[in-house]
């Protein structure tokens, strides 16, 4: 009697972090159960076949740096994307699972009452999977003393800031966080500036009266993200404990990474389609319409800064590429980017803009067009790594029989999909634009699968997913190398 499936997907080039093959793959009760050579399931049974008709098939995407239905930590703007529209923003773009920011603030002294108040935010509002990085603004000894039962809780990672007055932890801080995430095995994420150049830069330029979108970018020099980068990798290897140094920008930060891998140090570094798309020309634009690529850290010089970036991204330097989604409205004065603008500054006030910019939806699409990248390479960096640094691998980020759930996107035969200008409309986030305009699309997922569901089809109704679908999903430690050293932290002597 033949085998009977929920669903098989034939005629696919399935592609993972190591492999390429001609594959055929067999779906039932949520998980991967077979892959077989194409053809291998011609007597099968199954509910439902998909045709991949020759195109790539991988596993969904990871996004692991997502801003959702955060409190304004930064003055006045409030993100505009919940878990809801954020999440079927994602699935629309062929990602399956994110990791959201459960955010302390440095007036709370527990991290647990902000775990459970993200869980609320999340629960039943999901179109896909889920976990949360615990954002830590006051590693009081009280929260530092809940990092063991936020791994019960199945949290393996949190995030701390150099910079941010509302969030910036001092290095002696920083220490206390490495030690303790080192006995927890816990992956700790810096965001990399130093918080005390950048103020220094933005008091100089109020001081000349320059205060337009594009000097968001002077304000935040590269050698404030070398210095801070450097600083971080000095700190980590003090402790012996990984650290992953988010959103990098520069070349000569992704050069001190590099070299501390080549050390042998657990030093794993992030990047972002920002970094790989945009320049200072981008934030330059007339009146206000700059404010629109306000980030941290910015978009970089010129086009010759992206290619070094994409450049980090084949040769090992980037462990993964997140969006960094951090959506803000545009034409919005009471949460949104025009918070910024008033009388006195009718162009706005670039240290007033929030800083963010939507991309959840952009990011595989934008990456895997762009055909500069080796598809193993993209499968490893915006999947397979990210699920793997952060506990969730083979479940996520994999096809392995008996093993993975079955998020998987089908994308287009290469050449097959009719190229089309990107127009915000086309998304499903709730921001009234995308950085990304006018930028020709050359792929974007054909069909997409979270846990065996069909919950995208670009072709026959696109979003196909029921908020609600998506899960909690508990994480485990790094499977990625940790400590060089096993047993206690000690005093070097």
């Amino acid at each position: 009697m033949a085998d009977e499936y929920d669903t098989i997907i034939v005629n696919g080039v399935v592609v993972t972090d190591t492999d390429i093959a001609d594959l055929d793959i067999a779906i039932k009760d949520e998980k991967i159960v077979k892959i077989v050579p194409n053809g291998g399931l011609k007597d099968a049974s199954a509910k439902k076949t998909i045709d991949a008709e020759g195109g790539y098939v991988m596993p969904g995407g990871v996004d692991a740096h997502v801003h959702l239905d955060e409190p304004p930590l930064f003055g006045k703007g409030s993100t505009a994307d919940n878990y809801e529209t954020g999440s079927r923003s994602a699935v629309c773009g062929g990602t399956t699972t994110m990791v959201t920011f459960a955010p302390q603030k440095k007036s709370e002294d527990t991290l647990l009452d902000t775990l459970k108040a993200t869980h609320a935010k999340a629960k039943d509002a999901c179109y896909i999977d889920y976990s949360f990085h615990l954002l830590v603004g006051n590693p009081s000894e009280r929260a530092l003393g809940e990092f063991k039962t936020l791994r019960e809780e199945g949290i393996s990672s949190l995030k701390i800031y150099m910079t941010y007055e509302a969030l910036q932890l001092h290095d002696g801080q920083i220490l206390d966080v490495l030690l303790e995430a080192r006995r927890q095995q816990i992956t700790t994420m810096v965001h990399a500036e130093n918080g005390q150049v950048i103020d220094w830069m933005t008091a100089q330029l109020e001081k000349r009266k320059m205060f337009a979108p594009k000097y968001h970018g002077t304000s935040h020099p590269p050698m404030a993200e070398v210095e801070a980068t450097y600083r971080a990798i000095s700190l980590s290897e003090f402790i012996d404990t990984p650290i992953l140094i988010v959103h990098v920008s520069t070349p000569a930060a992704a050069a001190h990474i590099k070299a501390a891998q080549d050390r042998g140090l657990p030093i794993y570094a992030e990047t972002c389609p920002q970094y790989l798309f945009l320049t200072k020309k981008d934030l330059d634009q007339p009146g206000f319409e700059g404010a629109k690529c306000v980030c941290s850290p910015p978009p970089r010089e010129s086009e010759a800064d992206c290619d070094a970036i994409w450049d980090g991204i084949a040769n090992g330097t980037f462990t993964i590429l997140s969006s960094d989604h951090c959506p803000f409205k545009y034409d919005d004065a009471v949460q949104g980017k025009k918070t910024s603008i008033s009388d006195e500054h009718p162009v706005g006030h670039f240290k007033y803009i929030p800083n963010g910019c939507p991309g959840i939806e952009t990011r595989l699409a934008l990456t895997l067009g762009e055909g500069r990248l080796d598809l193993k390479k993209f499968v490893e960096v915006t999947s397979s790594n990210p699920a793997k640094l952060y506990g969730l691998w083979p479940r996520k980020g994999a096809l392995v029989e008996g093993q993975s759930d079955a998020d998987i996107n089908i994308w287009y035969p290469p050449g097959q999909m009719q190229p089309y200008e990107l127009k915000n409309a086309m998304l499903h986030h709730n921001v009234d634009y995308t950085p990304y305009e006018g930028r020709t699309m050359k792929q974007w997922p054909r069909y997409t699968l979270l846990r065996g569901e069909v919950v995208w089809d670009k072709e026959n109704g696109g979003l196909l997913g029921k908020k609600g679908y998506g899960k909690f999903v508990r994480r485990d430690g790094s499977s990625l190398a940790g400590p060089r050293n096993k047993g206690e932290w000690e005093i070097p002597l």
